[in-house]
């Protein structure tokens, strides 16, 4: 075993643990929680190293550089998880090889992603991303839309062509109400995700959490925490 290799078991097995706990304290069954590694500024040879660790689904936030590394990646039974900001002009890339995009937060890019989706012939999943700093704009820091916009926009979502409704995404906000208060956040998403699988029972996916807070998401019930520095280490440029 390479040495890359070893740590990134070591760092899965640690994120493993955290999880596991994390579920038996909230008195939840390990099988509910789908770990996500974001695998961004990491060479495609890491992601080919998670699959061989046993992890399916990763997750990258920018096109120009995930596209590349889902090509040479092709081959291997991942799920592809999109989560920045998503430009219209990046559609029809990311519709090749994401299976889900978890950023969805405008009709503008509802109607790109239904249009791009019918023409590749794919089917693919999208989560509201939740803002729960937005502004008097109902928008957020870091994308997403408010809680008010939540119901419209996941109508349009079920209602168009090639896309599928999963469920709801946010990140912990910096500012505003929730900020420093990441349980609440969770539990306030929780809210929301009861609100909507009202009308679409399907749509029960609810990404929260990351390195710092996933155990705040799993025990106000996430279905998919987002990991990446607790696998990958810190990333480039960031200290």
């Amino acid at each position: 075993m390479t040495d890359r290799k070893a740590q990134l078991a070591r760092n899965l097995t640690h994120v493993e643990e955290r999880i596991t706990a994390a579920c038996v304290a909230a008195g939840r069954k390990r099988e509910e929680v789908t770990l996500i590694v974001v695998t961004k500024t990491y060479p495609a040879s890491d992601v080919r190293t998670l699959s061989e660790l046993g992890v399916r689904h990763v997750a990258e936030n920018r096109d120009q550089d995930a596209a590349p590394k889902a090509a040479e990646c092709s081959d291997l039974p991942l799920t592809w998880h999109f989560v920045g900001q998503l430009q219209t002009n990046k559609v029809r890339s990311v519709v090749g090889y994401a299976g889900i995009v978890q950023s969805v937060d405008r009709a503008r890019l509802v109607t790109a992603l239904s249009k791009e989706a019918v023409r590749a012939g794919r089917e693919v999943g999208c989560l509201i991303q939740v803002a729960l700093d937005a502004d008097e704009s109902g928008r957020g820091v870091r994308g997403g839309i408010g809680p008010d916009g939540v119901e419209e926009l996941g109508e349009l979502v079920a209602e168009s062509p090639g896309l599928r409704l999963d469920g709801l995404m946010t990140v912990a906000p910096l500012t505003g109400p929730y900020a420093g208060r990441e349980r609440a956040a969770f539990e306030r998403l929780m809210d929301l995700s009861t609100d909507l699988r009202r009308a679409h029972p399907t749509a029960n996916m609810v990404s929260a959490g990351m390195s710092s807070d996933l155990e705040q998401a799993v025990a106000a019930g996430a279905t998919h925490v987002r990991v990446g520095t607790a696998v990958l280490g810190v990333r480039p440029g960031l200290g």
